[in-house]
């Protein structure tokens, strides 16, 4: 029997692209653009796991990751963001999602983390992965430029910032996880 993964986003392009790669690995993708439709499609095939995008309109994935895990509390579920944050993170997590990964992905490493998972011993199944505080900062700064249109004057009002340190921060090289 083929494993079903639920993918969930809002962006169609990503979302359609990211269910034929799982598709062409063998697995049964089902797939949702928002929050209602996920819970029922839930419902009615019962997924093993599920991908879910942060930020949708209407209600947010973290709203899912609680549904999904009423549903089913086995349900392996994985958070996908552009917008990361420790505080989402950590939320997401103690709502019952396995892991926090920011975009942009592909599909190995989608997969990877469910893996990373199974192959955990039970005494670290409590301990998670998040992004360092530098990590997070770049991100941020990263979606801001590109709100902004790569605009670095506009993008430093917005961040609230010097125009040259935020020069400065965009010369570095992005942090590591």
């Amino acid at each position: 029997m083929r494993s079903k993964i639920l993918v969930v986003d809002d962006d169609e392009r990503f979302r359609g692209r990211l269910v034929k790669a799982l598709a062409a690995r063998g697995y049964d993708a089902l797939e949702a653009g928002d929050v209602d439709s996920a819970v029922a499609l839930a419902r009615e095939a019962r997924p093993g796991r599920a991908i879910v995008d942060l930020k949708m309109p209407g209600r947010s994935g973290l709203e899912l990751v609680s549904e999904l895990c009423g549903i089913d509390p086995a349900i392996q579920i994985l958070v996908l963001t552009g917008y990361g944050s420790i505080a989402t993170a950590v939320e997401a997590v103690r709502r019952g999602a396995l892991d926090y990964l920011s975009k942009p992905l592909d599909t190995e490493q989608i997969l990877s983390a469910f893996e990373r998972d199974n192959d955990a011993p039970a005494a670290q199944a409590g301990e998670r992965s998040t992004p360092s505080l530098a990590r997070v900062e770049w991100e941020h700064i990263q979606r801001i430029l590109a709100d902004c249109g790569g605009n670095i004057s506009q993008a430093a009002r917005v961040l609230g910032i010097h125009r040259r340190s935020l020069q400065r921060k965009l010369s570095k090289l992005p942090p590591l996880e």
